[in-house]
């Protein structure tokens, strides 16, 4: 259980199995047979980062910056930083794990759509592949620039060019001057597209799936993981592809690194 000074806490909770509950707990509310899958593998964090970070078509730089980040700007320090919509992700003991389902390593549960944070009380949030999968990325964007203390950063990555992926809902996608659109209220530091082959690779691999299935729904799944196993190294052109200046226009998605302003 990781040491959180409910201070920062502006809303009533229930502390149960080291979690601090602030809406009624749900579980995943999953159909699709794939998603059904990723969500009994998610259980398993370790097993499930390594098969997202090598096997998955996204190149994995979100993730790459997410633990530099961590490194260079919050570990072993005196701050408050969240991992917001973390799913069963864990960055380690300096970040808390904040989602709406019960995983095993989340350590607070509510409504990202309302932060059960003071005003002005966090310094740094993570925040990867969460906002397509919220009904209202504004009012998201809106609460971490509330929860934020004036000078707070957040790094934040979202999808562009990415078929869906119900986990269990996938809302929207944002192009790299609605990315700027978005984080309007904040001092924007860098915004970077990352991986125009990824964007090309899950579309091409849901494409063979889609043409050699049939129209057979079992075998369209059985069809796209094998095309990933076998095709997911491609993805790793975009260690040089990812820098190119016309990228965005293919990019898997966009990571943007923006400030609470100080007025």
């Amino acid at each position: 259980m990781k040491d959180i000074d409910k201070d920062i806490f502006k809303d009533e909770y229930q502390l149960k199995n080291g979690k601090y509950i602030f809406i009624p707990v749900q579980e995943e509310v999953v159909t699709d047979f794939l998603d059904k899958i990723k969500y009994k593998i998610k259980k398993f964090n370790k097993i499930y980062s390594a098969l997202i970070e090598i096997i998955s078509p996204v190149y994995p730089q979100p993730f790459f910056d997410a633990k530099r980040i961590i490194r260079n700007e919050i570990k072993g320090k005196n701050v408050v930083a969240l991992n917001l919509g973390s799913g069963n992700s864990d960055f380690g003991d300096d970040l808390l794990n904040v989602d709406l389902l019960p995983y095993q390593n989340v350590d607070i549960i509510c409504d990202i759509e309302n932060i059960p944070f003071k005003d002005n009380s966090v310094d740094y949030i993570i925040n990867i592949a969460v906002l397509e999968h919220v009904p209202n990325p504004q009012k998201v964007i809106s609460e971490i620039n509330r929860i934020l203390k004036p000078g707070g950063k957040i790094y934040c990555f979202i999808p562009f060019m990415q078929p869906f992926h119900a986990s269990p809902y996938d809302f929207q996608r944002f192009t790299f001057e609605g990315m700027k659109h978005q984080f309007r209220e904040f001092d924007i530091l860098k915004l970077k597209p990352i991986g125009p082959t990824s964007g090309m690779l899950w579309v091409v691999q849901e494409w063979f799936a889609l043409v050699f299935s049939f129209g057979i729904k079992p075998l369209h799944t059985i069809l796209y993981l094998l095309f990933m196993v076998i095709t997911f190294p491609i993805k790793f052109l975009d260690v040089i592809f990812q820098f190119y200046p016309m990228s965005k226009n293919v990019a898997s998605g966009f990571s943007i690194w923006a400030q609470k302003n100080n007025s």
